[in-house]
């Protein structure tokens, strides 16, 4: 498959468990191009995050395929990805070198976004989770993905610092393919052009969002 685009093709998902097979996710499938921005809505327990760590390949799925026809960032939510005894500093050289991304663009983009100051130059282990969080998220918009994966990271920090995410990530990469699993559906009305419903482990793709957002707070 040639296609430009994020694919997932018949996905299945299972976990054993006491009684057996829990099937969280059960044939999911649907596309996500340049510049298309698709929600992930669903309750609790739906799979919405066990979807997302899929399409990164944090986990293999049971059945089905993920076509990766763009390049595509780890979960921005998932700060798990640091060395603890490195420096904030030197954890931005190791995935600068991995992405062959300049350094100093990295370090002066990471530096201003974040607002960590001086907390830079410390070992991420002295790190709080917002610090954290901060911290990978300017790290992976440091870097020229095709297509971010984002697992309600938008919530981090206090207001003024999630208008700063928005701007960075809606208006500032608006060529960019985007997969959002999130809760608030006045942010999937505003940004996203189609949405993915999930429920007991089916799924449907909406072209008409509001309607998506109608039949999710229904759920």
């Amino acid at each position: 498959m040639n296609d430009r685009a994020i694919v997932a093709i018949d996905l299945v998902k299972e976990f054993p468990t006491e009684r057996g097979l829990h099937r969280v996710l059960d044939g999911i499938s649907f596309r996500v191009g340049p510049g298309e921005r698709m929600a992930v809505l669903g309750p609790n327990g739906a799979g919405k995050s066990t979807l997302i760590k899929l399409l990164s390949g944090l986990e293999r799925p049971t059945g089905g395929h993920v076509h990766r026809g763009l390049q595509m960032s780890w979960p921005l939510a998932l700060g798990g990805g640091f060395e603890g005894e490195m420096t904030g500093y030197d954890n931005m050289r190791f995935f600068s070198r991995i992405y062959n991304t300049p350094f100093r663009k990295m370090f002066d983009f990471v530096v201003e976004f974040s607002e960590l100051g001086a907390s830079i130059y410390q070992p991420v282990r002295f790190y709080s989770d917002g610090m954290r969080m901060r911290l990978a998220l300017g790290v992976s918009l440091a870097i020229d993905f095709e297509c971010l994966l984002i697992d309600e990271v938008i919530s981090v920090g206090d207001q003024r610092f999630q208008k700063k995410c928005h701007r960075e990530i809606f208006e500032r990469r608006a060529h960019c393919g985007m997969i959002l699993a999130v809760h608030d559906p006045r942010l999937v009305e505003e940004y996203c052009t189609h949405a993915l419903v999930l429920k007991d482990g089916r799924g449907r793709v909406f072209d008409d969002v509001a309607l998506a957002c109608d039949i999710y707070t229904t759920l």
